[in-house]
């Protein structure tokens, strides 16, 4: 298996073995029953949720597994796929230290933000008379080409977006209490589901 979901605990701090202050972020990360088996891939269950909570069609789904409702259901790939089976599940101790993972969250929403937090433009003059310090303004020209170009950035809509943070390191791994301690911050607020995968970009340290 290359992937769990999780859930953001919250960031801590820890020390490593030079004495280094380190911040890190501590995932729940299973146990994850197999809901089904797809060719390269394998749908996973994570989070414990009522019946009452669900649709029907989704709660006759779980009663025919035979599997106690799941809050978070996600696929990942896996070139294990057809070594497992509905039922198997998948825990923490996937990962070791050293390890690399990138993970895939749901980022703050932050609500409607100028352009100078959202894009982090610099802003105009903050003395002398200058009334346009944090505005827009010139955003095109009237002659060529006229009109403003389409993805300028602008103030608008900020965060609650997919987001995936990439190469973070496995700090510790707490399988009993299933348990994953990650060097650096996690997309997402507390409490909030995740995706953690082993990285497609860099391997682990031996």
């Amino acid at each position: 298996m290359i992937a769990i979901l999780g859930k953001k605990i919250g960031m801590t701090q820890l020390f490593d073995k030079a004495g280094d202050k380190v911040s890190v972020t501590v995932i729940e990360a299973g146990p994850c029953p197999v809901l089904a088996v797809r060719t390269k891939a394998l749908q996973l269950g994570f989070g414990d949720i009522k019946e009452k909570s669900l649709s029907k069609p989704q709660a006759g789904y779980f009663k025919k597994l035979g599997i106690r409702p799941r809050a978070f259901v996600r696929e990942v790939d896996t070139d294990a796929a057809t070594q497992a089976k509905v039922g198997d599940e998948v825990k923490a101790d996937i990962f070791a230290c050293g390890d690399y993972v990138d993970v895939t969250g749901i980022s703050k929403g932050k609500g409607f933000q100028g352009g100078m937090k959202r894009w982090h433009w610099g802003g105009g003059p903050a003395t002398h008379g200058h009334t346009s310090h944090r505005r827009i303004g010139s955003i095109g020209s009237t002659t060529t080409p006229g009109r403003v170009w389409k993805g300028h950035h602008l103030p608008g809509h900020m965060g609650n977006d997919r987001v995936t943070t990439q190469n973070l390191m496995v700090v510790r791994v707490d399988a009993a209490n299933n348990l994953l301690v990650l060097k650096g911050a996690v997309p997402g607020h507390n409490n909030s589901y995740c995706i953690i995968r082993k990285a497609k970009k860099k391997k682990a340290k031996k």
